[in-house]
């Protein structure tokens, strides 16, 4: 059976307090609509219908940088769950498979649920998602007759018997997508609010004879995030998740609730990573790293048996070949370390190479950005750059090739050579002594005539 995701992404979030779009707000640095993208992808959908409203630009910018065919409806008007997911219409006219709604707020959906309402959908018309509430407090409660859901009650609307029950709507349903228009274009707006209820199709479902079903999931899955607060709930939610998962496959976190993970952060078994380490997106480490303290990885690659810091930051285009070293204090961006070879401190490699087994001494500096266009610094295998040597880009260095510290390299060193360029040094003696009299005597008078 083929299938849909409507992804309601309309809300503007007012409780956020932000000029942005709610579902754009970060889970692990992604936005809450990739989150909800990413769960809705285990079904395999044929299309994909984002409803957005407010920030339809930037949400639907978002939206087709994960998923470049998902289709973008606009709500022009909030007037209720039903009335959003009638604008996906149009979009699936005469798909004939089924609709899940899911929401760009509520992003820990898993996909072992997803594929339940769908196996529920094979023997009922619509199937409704719940959760055991530990506090149901004003949640909308799911009336069950057996395996058949008889009715949604709103709290304001229940009796003393119905709010005593703890089975809770999630708001996320699966149903043909034909016959959830079907029963949308039947639901009213006659309520206090005067909006279109999605919850209301149940009724209208019952009412015309389909069978109605709901299926369980535990509440984290179903926390929609609507503050500040919540954002931060749903984040530390997201990191015990994905700690927990690391650990299980084999990574080695000596202080947990201290490793800050990205929503696709990959890392494979046997590796260590050591205490207030942070992973912005894009990072794959291999098996068998080690990724020391208070280390900033974002956007690179880092291959088996590399070390990486303490006090390292890995920027975007970073790639470090096998047990390859990278120490404290150094940074590297757009840049290709090769197997063996050591930045071991102090230093910034960025748009270069460095070859096999070559050592990048202390205080060594990439110059690769002229305030207009970058250029790129190529280091040979086993070269050996002294300290505090500065390479002006584009500049290359030959396999084999020396600098001597304090070197400012301007022109290719040819393999097996070494480069020295440093201005002469001269003492003059007595100089130092005379030069500081003459500097406490000029203190001595300015802080006289203070």
């Amino acid at each position: 059976m083929t299938t849909a995701l409507v992804i309601l992404a309309a809300g503007k979030g007012t409780r956020m307090n932000s000029d942005i779009p709610k579902v754009l707000h970060p889970i692990a640095q992604a936005p809450m609509l990739v989150h909800a993208m990413r769960a809705g992808a285990i079904l395999s959908p044929e299309r994909t219908v984002i409803v957005t409203g407010h920030g339809a630009e930037a949400v639907s910018e978002v939206a087709q940088a994960e998923d470049e065919s998902a289709r973008i409806v606009v709500q022009e008007e909030q007037l209720g769950t039903a009335h959003a997911v009638a604008q996906a219409g149009e979009a699936l006219a005469g798909f004939e498979g089924d609709a899940v709604v899911l929401y760009g707020d509520t992003p820990f959906l898993q996909p072992d649920t997803l594929k339940r309402m769908i196996a529920a959908r094979s023997e009922n018309d619509l199937v409704i998602l719940g959760f055991e509430a530990a506090d149901p407090a004003r949640y909308g409660r799911l009336v069950m007759n057996g395996d058949t859901l008889e009715r949604i009650v709103e709290f304001k609307d229940a009796t003393d018997e119905e709010r005593a029950i703890t089975f809770c709507n999630s708001g996320l349903l699966a149903c043909n997508a034909q016959t959830l228009f079907s029963l949308i274009d039947a639901v009213g707006n006659d309520n206090a609010s005067g909006e279109y209820y999605l919850t209301d199709v149940v009724e209208i479902a019952r009412t015309r004879g389909l069978r109605v079903t709901a299926v369980a999931c535990d509440e984290a899955q179903t926390l929609g995030v609507n503050s500040r607060t919540d954002l931060a709930v749903a984040d530390a939610i997201f990191q015990t998740r994905a700690r927990t998962e690391l650990m299980e496959l084999g990574v080695t976190l000596m202080a947990p609730e201290t490793v800050y993970l990205a929503a696709d952060t990959v890392i494979g078994r046997d590796t260590v990573i050591e205490p207030n380490v942070v992973f912005g997106p894009g990072v794959t480490v291999e098996s068998g790293a080690t990724i020391r303290a208070f280390s900033h990885l974002e956007g690179c690659h880092v291959s088996r048996g590399a070390t990486v810091g303490p006090y390292a930051r890995l920027r975007p285009g970073t790639e470090l070949a096998e047990n390859t070293r990278v120490g404290n204090f150094v940074e590297i961006k757009n840049a290709e370390i090769a197997e063996g070879a050591k930045v071991n401190h102090l230093s910034y490699i960025g748009d270069a190479s460095v070859g096999a087994a070559s050592n990048i001494g202390a205080g060594t500096i990439t110059c690769n950005y002229d305030g207009v266009m970058k250029h790129k610094t190529t280091i040979g295998e086993n070269v050996f750059v002294g300290s505090n040597t500065m390479l002006v880009a584009p500049v290359s260095l030959g396999d084999g090739a020396m600098t001597a510290t304090g070197t400012v390299v301007t022109k290719d060193v040819e393999p097996d050579a070494l480069a020295v360029a440093r201005a002469k040094q001269e003492n003059k003696p007595g100089y130092a002594r005379k030069l500081f009299e003459m500097l406490k005597a000029k203190k001595a008078r300015r802080d006289k005539g203070a």
